[in-house]
């Protein structure tokens, strides 16, 4: 038996929008939460049009028009949008039934394209129990008949399943919310023997070793701690359905364990290092999961993909940044400052859900309205937007002089080697950067 997907009512009008809007045929991303018993679609998103579509005011009218490579890339960039707990979970076409009959493997090549670049960002690890399966759904702009397949993206030899696609009112209207500060103090050195300084390789390296500590963390909640297997409503009192707001949230404290214990023995070693970078300060961190009887093991596990999800994808835009501005960066190394993004939600209408993105401190509303539309399709009032950390500043720090000639004579040569790079779209900025009210990102180098 196949997987159920259980859609929000306003997802299946949005889709039937568009199947006249777009002719021959328009494609999107499908949003929503896994769980062992079904899975929730709470929101889909058309794939923006390309430059040259909007000058011309065209849309593609061939299948193999299909963009395989924007497609992916408008999944990557929703996928730092969504809080923890959603995530894009398939890929729908709206068609003329001529190109409908066509388009299951131009689906199917998108859902693997898609799956592959959405993993090889991720630092957490992946559970045994998580769902593989992702939706392919064909709606046919005549009939409006809706045809939902999924494909295991384990299995890339798999055939097709059929699925059933049912619309449901107010599906997330009632979500539970659980919310978190989490201090964050990474160190991460910068060896000798790395001359050219690839700060992003480091940062991440440097940020799958702080995941697995985040893993390991022990998660209060509402100040206790639960076992994995109870619900996590168990003992909480039920929300007036008459209230304004019928979101439930939960406090949560994430305790950091100080040592790994004698199961996981390491040896200590000495390196040179000839700088290093330091992320320190607190991150806003939000995850949402259905209320169907979830269980805590669900709830902490999206919660703890969002801490680590939204460290990585600030590191991410910020070395995008460095890249796109990198004319902004002095040549001598003399200290510069960047505002670095920060954390801002976005409701949307009839969900108790609200979206995330994040903001540079000179960007304003406007810009952030047409980020949500372009890659959301979805208008947001500026008063609608709320931004969860303060303004922050980002410092390019100068190499110390106080290093002896044969340090110098490497770091001389390594930067040299770093400007070559620079115009190949090699990040070699090193930088301070604030990513919540305290939050700093230091380059120091000895």
């Amino acid at each position: 038996m196949g997987r159920t997907y259980l859609v929000e009512k306003a997802v299946g009008q949005y889709l039937s929008d568009l199947s006249v809007k777009f002719k021959p045929f328009v494609t999107g991303l499908l949003i929503g939460q896994c769980s062992p018993q079904r899975d929730y679609i709470i929101r889909a998103a058309r794939t923006p049009p390309k430059e040259e579509q909007k000058e011309g005011n065209s849309s593609p009218s061939k299948l193999d028009s299909i963009d395989e490579e924007w497609i992916t890339a408008h999944a990557s960039q929703i996928s730092r949008m969504l809080p923890g707990g959603l995530l894009v979970l398939g890929v729908f076409i709206i068609a003329t039934p001529e190109l409908l009959k066509d388009s299951q493997s131009a689906l199917r090549r998108l859902i693997f394209s898609i799956e592959k670049s959405l993993t090889k960002r991720r630092l957490w690890k992946p559970a045994d129990e998580d769902i593989s399966d992702r939706a392919a759904l064909q709606v046919c702009s005549a009939t409006k008949k809706i045809v939902c397949r999924t494909y295991d993206v384990q299995d890339p030899k798999g055939s097709a399943k059929p699925a059933d696609w049912k619309y449901q009112s107010a599906l997330s209207a009632s979500w539970l919310s659980l919310d978190c500060t989490v201090n964050v103090n990474i160190h991460i050195p910068l060896l000798v023997t790395s001359p050219n300084h690839d700060l992003q390789k480091n940062t991440k390296n440097g940020l799958n070793r702080w995941s697995k500590q985040i893993e390991d963390s022990i998660f209060l909640i509402n100040g206790q701690v639960k076992d994995n297997d109870t619900a996590l409503l168990e003992g909480q009192k039920k929300l007036r359905e008459n209230t304004d707001s019928s979101t439930q949230i939960f406090d949560v404290k994430v305790l950091t364990q100080l040592s790994q214990g004698s199961s996981h023995r390491s040896t200590a070693a000495v390196q040179v290092c000839s700088g290093s970078i330091n992320l320190k300060g607190a991150v806003k961190c939000r995850a949402y999961v259905h209320n169907n009887k979830p269980k805590v093991k669900e709830a902490i596990q999206a919660l703890k993909r969002d801490i680590i999800n939204t460290l990585s994808d600030r590191c991410e835009i910020l070395f995008e940044d460095l890249i796109i501005n990198e004319g902004r960066c002095k040549k001598d190394f003399e200290r510069v400052y960047h505002v670095l993004p920060q954390r801002l939600f976005v409701p949307f209408a009839g969900s108790s859900v609200m979206l995330s993105d994040y903001k540079f401190g000179d960007e304003a509303a406007g810009e952030i309205q047409e980020r949500f539309v372009e890659m959301l399709d979805q208008f947001v009032l500026a008063e609608d937007i709320h931004i969860a950390e303060e303004v922050n500043t980002v410092g390019i720090c100068p190499i110390s002089e106080n290093m002896d000639d044969a340090q110098q004579k490497q770091l001389t040569k390594a930067t040299l080697f770093l400007k070559l790079q620079q115009n190949m779209g090699v990040v070699i900025a090193v930088a301070v950067a604030v990513f919540a009210s305290i939050f700093s990102f230091n380059y120091f180098s000895d």
